[in-house]
């Protein structure tokens, strides 16, 4: 979670997942934006396995995230999937 300057403000794991998938809440990414008051937010999880293009469940969820995270000004700067030796960010690849 970052503030207006965008400096972070806090870093929070809010999911575990298996080696195949993660279940994500997004009441409860939206419940820690509004807990830190923030501003901003860039989400970020891994992929443990070598293939580190996002799914379309990861695009689903992210899209949701930001819809919801607009309606009250918080901004999602980014989203990035994590591998062993490479990182995707949604931005770049024009998703946000």
């Amino acid at each position: 979670m970052l503030d207006n300057q965008p400096l972070v403000i806090s870093a929070i794991e809010l999911f575990r997942g298996t080696l195949s998938r993660a279940s994500v809440y997004l009441r409860e990414v939206i419940q820690e934006g509004l807990k830190c008051n923030a501003a901003a937010m860039i989400l970020a999880h891994n992929h443990p396995s070598r293939f580190t293009e996002p799914s379309n469940a990861d695009r689903d969820i992210t899209g949701r995230i930001c819809s919801a995270a607009e309606l009250l000004d918080i901004r999602a700067l980014d989203h990035i999937a994590v591998g062993d030796s490479e990182c995707v960010s949604f931005v770049e690849r024009g998703w946000i």
